[in-house]
């Protein structure tokens, strides 16, 4: 195990706080002694099936305390999931059915291990002991906390004065989120800023269990693609899938480093701040755009490795430096079953849009093109003969070839 003050220097790297520094730094200088490593806990709703780079700030930090001796224990909110996590949110977050997160879970186990050490990795469900608990210990659980305490966290208070409903199960979640602190014995929690209360009831928790409460640890939350400088300051909402301002760790190489070429100047100065690791990058305020490129290189490399993001940084300047057309274009067979084929039916068939609404979408906006040329028909139809180049937006394209 490294010696205190060097891990101490790792592990507040990029750290917004740390509730209270000398619990960490006793637990951490106990650890070293004993030689028994940290318990160091984050847990995740499975909201959704990708993780993306805003999940990544926190578990890179996992990653750090890995690296530092410690035990990862990633804990997956299957039975939380169920509930929805209503921190920061403006009203009641529907919930999911159980399929649905076992689902999404599934996904989660396979992509921490992008980030993690499986080898000193703990993964958990709180369905464990939550499944098991009945109604009388739920009560006895909820009377550890009372009304005014939990309208002390912003959004409940904000919610309450705005006479927003607030249903009693989402009262219910921070008491379960650090229940789970408990069942875990955690040392250490981590969290985005946003998890702070919910974090710190986990503390109080552990007292009232008779443990020794964890120290916490808060990490910034990521802003979306789309947040934009709004007199002097970034403002936008956090990295999510469901607004469609997210960069999925999951996502091909090339789409993946197109997506981090768009961002804003002032939005790729803060990424650099939260996701770069890379020692001797350019400085974004003098030479933006080998920031950016190095950045970009830094995230898919992170993901795909360091063959993939040369590829993907050729194909980019291959594409929207020296306006060429990629030479690995994809070709896909399609039976006609007619002489010719609805333009939006052929790009979702092809891959290339969610569905064929979302396709005419994108053919109204401009955003496809027929063998180099913009369309603007939603409704065109093009000839089921030999074959057609297919390109959507800037990062999307394929050979369509025509199949009887």
């Amino acid at each position: 195990m490294r010696p205190v003050a060097e891990q101490l220097r790792i592990l507040r790297r990029g750290v917004v706080e740390v509730i209270p520094e000398d619990d960490l730094v006793r637990k951490l200088e106990r650890a070293r002694a004993s030689g028994a490593p940290l318990r160091v806990k984050l847990g995740a709703d499975p909201s959704a099936p990708d993780l993306h780079l805003g999940h990544t700030v926190v578990l890179q930090k996992l990653r750090d305390f890995q690296d530092c001796g410690h035990t990862a224990v990633f804990l997956i909110g299957d039975f939380t999931g169920m509930i929805g996590d209503p921190s920061g949110r403006s009203e009641t977050r529907k919930p999911l059915d159980r399929d649905q997160v076992a689902a999404n879970a599934e996904t989660y186990k396979r992509q921490v291990f992008k980030i993690l050490d499986p080898d000193r990795t703990e993964i958990r469900f709180n369905s464990e002991w939550m499944d098991a608990m009945g109604a009388a210990e739920v009560v006895k659980l909820a009377a550890q906390y009372t009304v005014a305490r939990l309208l002390e966290r912003d959004d409940f208070a904000r919610r309450f004065r705005e006479n927003r409903p607030i249903g009693i199960h989402e009262f219910l979640y921070p008491l379960v989120q650090g229940y789970d602190s408990v069942a875990l014995r955690a040392d250490v929690e981590l969290g985005g800023t946003d998890q702070k209360f919910n974090l710190l009831v986990g503390r109080e928790l552990q007292k009232w269990a008779g443990q020794e409460p964890q120290a916490v640890v808060t990490m910034p939350l990521l802003e979306g693609t789309d947040a934009k400088l709004v007199d002097g300051r970034l403002a936008g909402q956090k990295m999510s899938k469901s607004l469609g301002n997210a960069i999925g760790i999951h996502e091909p190489p090339a789409e993946m480093y197109g997506k981090m070429m768009a961002i804003s100047d002032a939005l790729m100065l803060r990424y650099v701040e939260v996701l770069s690791r890379q020692e001797g990058r350019p400085d974004p305020r003098v030479a933006p755009m080998a920031a950016k490129q190095a950045l970009a290189a830094e995230i898919v490399a992170r993901f795909h490795g360091e063959v993939a993001s040369r590829r993907a940084a050729e194909e980019f300047a291959q594409r929207f430096q020296r306006r060429e057309l990629p030479s690995d274009i994809p070709e896909i067979a399609w039976t006609a079953d007619g002489d010719t084929v609805w333009l939006a039916r052929l790009i979702a068939d092809a891959g290339l849009a969610r569905s064929n609404s979302d396709a005419r979408r994108l053919v109204a906006q401009g955003a496809v093109k027929i063998d180099g040329r913009s369309v603007r028909d939603p409704q065109r139809e093009i000839a089921c003969r030999g074959s057609v180049l297919l390109e959507v937006g800037k990062r999307r394209i394929a050979r369509v070839v025509f199949a009887r």
